[in-house]
């Protein structure tokens, strides 16, 4: 049987998800940046899973706020 979610719950799990994939984000650039001189290949998977964190929570974020401003690597906002 499946549970009914209203709006409000949806919308939190939502944030949840955004909130989780920018951490992780945040966890696997630190692990690149730390791998970059010992083990390149661990480097770039690193990168690899920051990236797909990344486009996560940017399609999370434009669930949540549609059509606002993208945000750009680092959480800095893009002015256009």
């Amino acid at each position: 049987m499946t549970d009914v979610v209203d709006a409000d719950e949806l919308l939190r799990r939502i944030r949840r998800g955004r909130e989780h994939a920018a951490e992780a984000e945040r966890v696997w650039r630190e692990r690149a940046q730390d791998l970059t001189a010992k083990d390149p290949d661990g480097a770039r998977e690193a990168a690899a899973r920051a990236w797909a964190f990344e486009a996560v929570a940017r399609v999370l974020q434009e669930i949540v706020c549609p059509g606002g401003p993208p945000v750009t690597a680092g959480g800095v906002k893009q002015v256009t």
